[in-house]
Order: structure tokens, then sequence, then C-alpha cells
């Protein structure tokens, strides 16, 4: 699956806010190209809320284990909680395979799962799982509404 298709499956999703930094936007540099998916059924960036799920196109100063500076790579990021996370990636996968699930480098102790390029072994999951995180985060704002 391509990420244009992984953004077009959240967009579908009830109350989505997908952004996605281009050259430009009011965003930085560096963050162009990639997306970040929030809950925000009024269609503005929430301001204290994290996503629940980034795609990444490059490496980062902080974070560069996944080699996406490659050509034709990318990293779904997704925050599933640590138990979850627990039974998604019971061994660590080599750093750079595609289509396994990996603790994210940085977030993986938070509760955050990525993948390098989904395919054939991790698309299915890699979507239900955007889906639950989005169920997720508007069950979070539901409850701070109230």
């Amino acid at each position: 699956m391509d990420m244009q298709q992984i953004i077009e499956t959240v967009r579908a999703f009830d109350g989505a806010l997908v952004v996605a930094p281009e050259p430009g936007s009011a965003f930085p540099e560096l963050s162009w190209g990639d997306a970040y998916f929030y809950h925000a059924p009024d269609g503005r960036m929430p301001e204290r809320t994290q996503p629940y799920g980034t795609i990444v196109t490059k490496d980062y100063p902080d974070d560069a284990t996944s080699e996406l500076d490659a050509p034709d790579r990318f990293r779904v990021n997704i925050h599933v909680g640590q138990e979850r996370a627990a039974a998604l990636v019971t061994a660590e996968p080599d750093a750079v395979r595609t289509d396994v699930f990996r603790r994210h480098p940085l977030y993986g102790s938070a509760g955050w799962v990525s993948v390098i390029n989904p395919g054939v072994n991790t698309t299915d999951a890699v979507l239900a799982l955007l889906r639950d995180a989005h169920e997720a985060a508007r069950a979070r704002a539901a409850r701070r509404e109230r």
C-alpha cells in the first residue's frame, strides 16, 4: 500500500483531519511531505493534542535508524498503547526492514509502533490500528468536552 492510499483511508474516518505540510506552507520545511492524523471534526488542527498517527518520509536529525532518506521509503507510526505495542512487537526486527511491526525508534516506550513501507504482511493491521487509534482519539476528545 502506498502512502497516498493510507492518507485517503484515514481521511475517510468520521471526524479525521489529515495535516500534510507542503512546500510554501506555514509548517516547518522539515515536515513537508509528511502526514499527521488527528481527530478534529471541526477541521482545525488541535492545539494541545498530539496526532494519533503519522507518516514520515525522511530521516529526522534525532531519528535516522529507519533510513527513510532512501528512495520510495516511508514509515507509518501509530499510537496503540503500551500493552498492544508489546503484543504486536514480540521481537525487535532489523531497524531498516520493511513490512514488519517494530516499536517506534523514539516513542516505542510510550506505546507507539511503526512499519516501514507496509505491504502484504502489515497493511490490513496498519489500517485497523489507525482506525482504532482514531476512535481512541475521538473518545479522549469526548471525555475532555464533558
